[in-house]
C-alpha cells in the first residue's frame, strides 16, 4: 500500500492517491487530471476508484473524467444527489482495491453529505481517515456553506450540532494512532484555524485539535460559528459544478478564446489584469481590476468576479496568461473568460503617484479605506478613522466611500490594497485614489 498526497497551495488543497496491487483509488481529486495519471504510470497502476468526500464548494474536481477516461467507479454520498454515473457511498458501506478496503462514514458538519472515508489495512485495521472537510489539523470544517446551495440545504446552526456528533460519534472512537489526511491545510476558506501541518494522528488530533476537547455541545456550536471567513462568490458555483461533473479539463482549456497581442478590447467589458502592480499602474485598459498573478490569484478572482459574470484577462506574456487560464479553471472560471489577450491595446488609463511623506505628515487629508477582513481590522487596527470595507465587498459597496478628499487603500502586505485600489479608481471617475501598497508595513511597525 502506498499513499501519495498531490497538495494545491494555491488554494490549499490536498488530493490523495492510494495504491494497491496494481490499483489506484483517488479522494478528492483537483480539476487537473494529469498528475493523477503521472502517478499511475509511474507505479504501472489503473485508476479504477474516485472518492468525492462531498460536492465541494472551493474547486472543482475531476472525477466525472476519470469515470469517462478509465471507466473508474464514481463513490460518493447518494446525499449529494449527484447527477454524474456513480455509486452510493454511505455509512456501512465499503469496498475492496488490491489488499485493502475503503469503509463510509456519515460525517455531517461541514455539509448535510460529507463522508469521510476509512482505509483499512490487509489485516483489517483502521490505518487511515480521509476527512475531506470535516476535520482538518486543528480544526474542523466549517458549518455556514450550505444554507443556499447543493441537493441537501440546512441552515449553519444545523450544521454545528451535527458536527458536534459527528467528533463526538464518529471521530473520537478511532484509535490513536489512525492517519489523518484532510482535504485542506492553512490558507483555506474551508476553516478557520487551519494548520501548516499536512497529516496527522487522532491521537494527536485528540491532544490538540480544540473539537476534541471536552465541550458541551452548546459551547462547541458557538466556537464553531464565530470568526469564520468570508465565503467568496464562487462557492455556490462549484458546488454546483461539482454535483454536475466537469467539462473535460483539456478540451475546456482548449475552448478559451485566446486574441491576438494588442487586440481592442470591447468598450466596457469586464477586465482582470493579472500584471504587476508597477505596471498596471505605467498604463491599463479604463476600468480594469488589477489581480496580480499570486499565489492567492484563483481565491481573490471568485470572490471579487461572480460567476454570472464574464470578463477578459489581460497578462503581459503569453507564458503567463497560459498559467492564469490554468489558475481559473482550478475553480472552473474559465468558462467566464470572454477573451485572454497579452497587453491590448488602449491601456491609456495611468495610477496615481502615491507622495508618502505627505501623507505621513497629514494622514486626516486623506480618507483611509481599510478593505481586510472584518476580524483582521478589529483585532490589528492600524489607521483609527479608516472606513473598512472587505475587498470582496468592494464592488458592490464602492459608493459608501466619500469623495470629498483624496482616498487612500490599504491592506495588511500590498497584494490586496491593488485590487482595491483599482477597483475604486474605476468606479469612481475623477476620484483621487493612491494605493499605500507594501508601505502600510511601516505603519504596522509604529502601532506593533
Amino acid at each position: 500500500m502506498n499513499i501519495q498526497q498531490f497538495y494545491d497551495e494555491g488554494l490549499a488543497h490536498a488530493s490523495y492517491a492510494i495504491l494497491s496491487e496494481g490499483k489506484v483509488a483517488l479522494v478528492d481529486p483537483g480539476r487537473n487530471p494529469q498528475p493523477y495519471y503521472n502517478f499511475a504510470q509511474a507505479n504501472d497502476a489503473q485508476i479504477v476508484a474516485v472518492i468525492e468526500t462531498h460536492p465541494h464548494a472551493d474547486f472543482v474536481s475531476s472525477h466525472l473524467e476519470f469515470y469517462k477516461n478509465d471507466d473508474a467507479t464514481i463513490y460518493v454520498s447518494k446525499l449529494v444527489g449527484a447527477e454524474y454515473p456513480h455509486t452510493g457511498f454511505d455509512e456501512g458501506d465499503s469496498f475492496q482495491m488490491g489488499k485493502v478496503s475503503f469503509h463510509a462514514l456519515h460525517t455531517p458538519g461541514h455539509s448535510p453529505d460529507s463522508i469521510s472515508i476509512l482505509l483499512k489495512d490487509e489485516n483489517g485495521k483502521d490505518h487511515a481517515l480521509f476527512s475531506g472537510d470535516t476535520l482538518f489539523i486543528g480544526d474542523v470544517g466549517r458549518p455556514d456553506l450550505r444554507e443556499k446551495a447543493g441537493n441537501m440545504t440546512a441552515q449553519r446552526e444545523e450544521l454545528a450540532r451535527m458536527m458536534y456528533y459527528t467528533v463526538q460519534n464518529k471521530l473520537k472512537p478511532l484509535a490513536d494512532e489512525v492517519l489523518v489526511f484532510p482535504a485542506h491545510g492553512a490558507g483555506s476558506l474551508c476553516g478557520k484555524n487551519l494548520s501548516d501541518a499536512r497529516q496527522s494522528t487522532i491521537g494527536e488530533q485528540r491532544a490538540t485539535n480544540w473539537a476534541f476537547t471536552d465541550l458541551t455541545e452548546e459551547t462547541f456550536v458557538d466556537s464553531l460559528l464565530q470568526g469564520q471567513p468570508y465565503i467568496p462568490k464562487y462557492f455556490g458555483y462549484d458546488v454546483a459544478m461539482n454535483k454536475k461533473g466537469a467539462p473535460s479539463f483539456q478540451r475546456s482549456l482548449s475552448q478559451v478564446s485566446m486574441w491576438p497581442e494588442g487586440s481592442t478590447l470591447p468598450e466596457g467589458a469586464l477586465v482582470i489584469d493579472a500584471r504587476k502592480n508597477d505596471q498596471f499602474a505605467e498604463g491599463h485598459i479604463p476600468g480594469a481590476i488589477n489581480i496580480m498573478n499570486g499565489g492567492k490569484f484563483e481565491t481573490w478572482l471568485g470572490s471579487i468576479v461572480g460567476p454570472e459574470e464574464n470578463f477578459f484577462l489581460v497578462a503581459d506574456s503569453a507564458a503567463e496568461l497560459e498559467i492564469l487560464v490554468n489558475k481559473a479553471a482550478k475553480i472552473g472560471y474559465e468558462l467566464l473568460i470572454k477573451g485572454a489577450v497579452v497587453n491590448p491595446a488602449g491601456m491609456t488609463e495611468k495610477g496615481n503617484s502615491f507622495n508618502l511623506e505627505a501623507f505621513k505628515a497629514n494622514p486626516d487629508a486623506y480618507t483611509i479605506v481599510d478593505i481586510r477582513s472584518r476580524d483582521e481590522h478589529a483585532n490589528s487596527p492600524i489607521f483609527e478613522e479608516s472606513i473598512n470595507i472587505p475587498l470582496q465587498e468592494l464592488r458592490e459597496r464602492v459608493s459608501e466611500i466619500p469623495s470629498t478628499k483624496p482616498v487612500v487603500i490599504h491592506c495588511a502586505g500590498g497584494y490586496r490594497s491593488a485590487a482595491g485600489s483599482s477597483i475604486v479608481a474605476g468606479a469612481e471617475k475623477g476620484l483621487e485614489v493612491y494605493d499605500l501598497s507594501e508601505a502600510i508595513k511601516e505603519f504596522q511597525a509604529v502601532v506593533h
